[in-house]
């Protein structure tokens, strides 16, 4: 089976107001999956303390992982994808979901579809080299400029943050949104599409800047209602990811399905559809 380039679907436009849509639809999927739904964000809350507790007194480490789990979230939540696209079709949102997801996975891998199973895996490692980037940027940035050695917190609080003299507390929020911008248009949208589409990372991602540049102030929006939701789950001693978590994977796969139309899917598929000649 051979996997063919494609061209990018047309994305459609949306009102400011959809956003608030796919998170009260993000919350009908979690009443219907419940725990299922429930134990990624006690995985993830679980995994943060850890880290955490480990990097306290590390703070470069600290706000690398914290951070770093933005970039990735993408991918922690391709079973919450899954999950919605079960209960969109009516089918039971059971673990039997997500086993069958990653199984599938591995079983295009085990079975010679590799090109389908490395697309994952390349943009999951793309996700992680950007992530990887970032720390070290930022850790560079810290302790080349801080008047003083940042080690915890409160360090950070008081030699970054309140800083009397410099410019450093704003360079940082100032560089960190010139490369966070540019990762959330590229993966918006990018892992739910690999998840439900026979493409390629490339027409994946190129489909997620197309969606940005045609809802530049819906998506600025939207960004904005993702990073507020993660600061307050962070903010309650990671407690409120639990259920920040299952509700902003839910309702990306939600903004995925309004904001990549049904019509252009279906031609992806036609043009992604096996050679009958060639299935090997």
């Amino acid at each position: 089976m051979t996997l063919h380039r494609t061209t990018t679907p047309q994305p459609r436009t949306v009102g400011y107001m959809q956003p608030l849509v796919w998170l009260g639809m993000a919350w009908r999927d979690i009443c219907t999956a419940k725990f299922t739904s429930l134990c990624h964000g006690v995985a993830l809350t679980c995994a943060g303390a850890a880290i955490v507790a480990y990097a306290w007194d590390k703070f470069w480490l600290l706000v690398g992982a914290l951070s770093g789990f933005l970039v990735i979230a993408p991918i922690l939540a391709t079973s919450l994808y899954a999950l919605s696209r079960a209960i969109e079709r009516n089918e039971p949102a059971r673990w039997s979901v997500i086993v069958q997801t990653w199984a599938h996975w591995q079983h295009q891998r085990v079975h010679g579809h590799m090109t389908h199973y490395w697309r994952m895996v390349r943009f999951g490692m793309l996700l992680a080299a950007a992530a990887t980037t970032w720390v070290l940027t930022s850790a560079s940035l810290i302790t080349l400029w801080a008047p003083s050695p940042v080690q915890t917190p409160m360090d950070f609080v008081h030699y970054v943050v309140l800083a009397p003299q410099g410019w450093l507390f704003e360079v940082w929020l100032a560089l960190g949104a010139v490369l966070a911008a540019p990762l959330f248009a590229s993966s918006v949208i990018t892992m739910p599409m690999l998840l439900d589409q026979r493409t390629d990372v490339r027409t994946a991602v190129l489909t997620s800047w197309a969606v940005v540049l045609a809802n530049p102030g819906v998506m600025a929006w939207w960004a904005a209602l993702i990073l507020g939701f993660t600061l307050l789950g962070l903010a309650s001693g990671l407690l409120g990811l639990v259920f920040v978590v299952p509700m902003l994977g839910h309702a990306s796969w939600h903004a995925y399905r309004d904001l990549v139309p049904s019509a252009s899917l279906k031609h992806l598929e036609t043009q992604a559809a096996p050679n009958p000649t060639n299935t090997g």
